[in-house]
């Protein structure tokens, strides 16, 4: 097949969780022999000629990520029904090369990877191409901004963004359905986000290809990283509001919990771009802000626990993926591991009552034989059901059903 790849950015180096399912599917593709074209925003220094993508792809196709300033953010708010996540990345010189692309070849299958690149899928429709159009669903996103705003809407502080949310997740309810309807396929990354986009697009079915990730590129720590014998770790991209409430809450209400019965104890909060309430823990005793690193795997492996404490989220959380791939004894929310199957509560904590979450972080911190135990018994788990190799027949097999091979 030729397939073109509609990508929000360049998914390499695979550090976030859009990238490492782009770059997931990308690669997987590529091996089962089909020929791949990107086209993605890019503003970094990596030329994606020096990449792995160049041996994936034989054409590869970047542009500049559009600026929205707030201002014209607060215009669209105020004078048009659309969605925020559907004008952020909006660009007329990223439809042009799109158009040329389309233009100079046929495609057999058009994968747009995530809601803010689907904003060109009405576009290629009303084109009337032949490739059938799939749109990969990162998120059920409307769903994600109603719980979004249930959660602020608890803190008087937050209430002007719990109505930022339910206006958003009310025009992204109507975004999602036109991009379902027009879709020829729907994919969804767990069976709750499949079972909410299923109501959008009542007459196909929503197949579900998890996000995954390369397990045995985790098997090795690589550089080592002493950061001390009580440690526990949280990663994410620190400006998405699900990872700046759920390290704020664990923050306020666990961590001191855990600093009372283990005064040495210190969280390390790792990833890019730490938004202000972020920044603001990087005065409390024992926390680590580091912003953005090279590689997420030494603190992985140098963590006694990994803490999951998202309130809002939905799909699989890639970053829960990555510390039990790492070997990590992870404790979670139920919402953290709601997009992964029942029986991960066999090899993860999982509460959301902060006593408990305090406790179960103490006991593993204070006995090395069972978080080593935990860990062992999460990093079989994840090969057997999220590595991509698993993952990438189920993703072939949808296609097949839309007489593509």
């Amino acid at each position: 097949m030729r397939i073109l790849i509609l990508a929000a950015s360049l998914p390499y180096p695979p550090h976030q969780g859009g990238a490492l399912r782009t770059y997931g599917i990308l690669y997987g593709l590529h091996q089962a022999g089909h020929d791949i074209t990107l086209l993605s925003f890019h503003d970094g220094d990596v030329q994606p000629a020096d990449t792995p993508l160049a041996g994936s792809c034989s054409r590869i196709e970047t542009v500049l990520p559009p600026v929205r300033s707030k201002a014209d953010r607060l215009r669209d708010l105020l004078l048009t029904g659309e969605p925020d996540i559907a004008r952020r990345l909006y660009s007329d010189a990223f439809r042009a090369r799109l158009l040329q692309l389309l233009a100079e070849t046929r495609f057999d299958l058009i994968l747009f990877e995530g809601i803010e690149v689907a904003c060109y899928l009405p576009l290629v429709r009303q084109m009337g191409v032949t490739a059938k159009l799939c749109y990969d669903a990162f998120n059920a996103e409307a769903a994600l901004q109603q719980v979004i705003f249930r959660v602020d809407l608890g803190d008087p502080k937050r209430w002007p963004a719990a109505a930022y949310s339910l206006v958003q997740s009310r025009r992204i309810a109507r975004f999602e359905r036109l991009l379902c309807q027009q879709a020829d396929a729907v994919i969804a990354v767990s069976d709750e986000d499949a079972a909410i986009l299923k109501q959008m697009c009542p007459n196909q079915p929503v197949p579900v290809v998890n996000n995954g990730i390369f397990v045995d590129d985790y098997a090795c720590a690589g550089q080592q990283l002493d950061l001390g014998e009580h440690v526990m770790v949280f990663t994410g991209k620190m400006d998405y509001r699900p990872n700046v409430d759920a390290i704020t809450w664990f923050a306020d209400s666990i961590l001191p919990r855990v600093q009372e019965q283990l005064p040495d104890a210190r969280l390390y909060i790792v990833g890019q771009k730490p938004h202000p309430r972020v920044e603001q823990l990087r005065g409390r005793r024992n926390v680590e802000v580091t912003g953005w690193v090279r590689d997420v795997r030494p603190f992985l492996h140098a963590a006694g626990v990994y803490v999951a404490p998202l309130r809002m989220g939905s799909g699989t959380r890639l970053k829960i993926l990555e510390a039990m791939a790492a070997g990590c004894a992870v404790v979670a929310t139920p919402v953290a591991v709601s997009g992964m199957r029942d029986d991960v509560k066999n090899v993860a904590i999982i509460t959301d009552q902060p006593d408990a979450f305090a406790a179960a972080v103490i006991g593993l911190l204070q006995d090395p034989q069972r978080r080593q135990q935990t860990g062992q018994a999460a990093q079989q788990y994840v090969k057997q059901r999220y590595d991509w190799p698993v993952l990438i027949p189920r993703l072939l097999a949808i296609f097949k059903e839309l007489g593509l091979e």
